[in-house]
C-alpha cells in the first residue's frame, strides 16, 4: 500500500511540474525567429532578443486563467491528498482529492483546446512549441490520477 500512495504522490508532482513549465515556458508557438507563450511574444532581430506583452485578447486571457486556475487545482489536490492521507477514516475514499484533479484537467484541456482554435495563423511557419505539448500530456496524467484517487482507499 505504500508502494502505491508514494506512485500517485511522485504522479501528482510530476504533473503539478509539467503544468508550471507549460504555464511559465515561452515556447507555446515557435517559428524561426520567434516564439510566444501565454505572456509574451518574442522576436529575435539584428542580434537582440525582444519580447512584448502577449496581446489583450479575450481568448489568450482565457487560457491564462485556466492555466492558472489548473495549477491552483492541482496544488489544492496534492494538499487535499496528504491532508486526507492522515485525517482519512480507514477505508474512506479520496473524493475530495479527485474532485479538484480532474477539475484541474478539465481546466488544462480547455485552456489548451482554446489555444488550438484560436491561436492566429500568421503565415510565419509557426509550430506549437514544447510547452503546449507538455499541456496536452498533463490533461490525460491529471485525469487518470483523479480516477485512481476515485478508486484508491485508505488502509490501515
Amino acid at each position: 500500500m505504500l508502494l502505491i500512495l508514494l506512485g500517485v504522490l511522485i504522479l501528482h508532482l510530476i504533473i503539478l511540474i509539467l503544468l508550471i513549465v507549460s504555464t511559465a515556458a515561452s515556447a507555446w508557438s515557435v517559428g524561426g525567429d520567434r516564439s510566444s507563450d501565454l505572456w509574451y511574444n518574442c522576436m529575435t532581430t539584428n542580434g537582440g532578443y525582444h519580447c512584448n506583452h502577449a496581446s489583450n485578447e479575450d481568448w489568450i486571457q482565457a487560457v491564462q486563467a485556466l492555466m492558472i486556475l489548473s495549477l491552483l487545482f492541482c496544488f489544492f489536490s496534492l494538499i487535499a491528498f496528504v491532508f486526507q492521507l492522515f485525517k482519512l477514516v480507514k477505508g474512506g475514499r479520496f473524493f475530495f482529492t479527485a474532485i479538484f484533479q480532474i477539475l484541474a484537467s478539465v481546466f488544462v484541456m480547455c485552456g489548451a483546446i482554446i489555444y488550438t482554435v484560436m491561436s492566429p495563423d500568421d503565415g510565419s511557419g509557426a509550430q506549437y512549441g514544447y510547452a503546449y505539448v507538455l499541456a496536452w500530456v498533463a490533461f490525460p496524467l491529471c485525469l487518470i490520477s483523479g480516477l485512481i484517487y476515485i478508486v484508491l482507499r485508505k488502509k490501515e
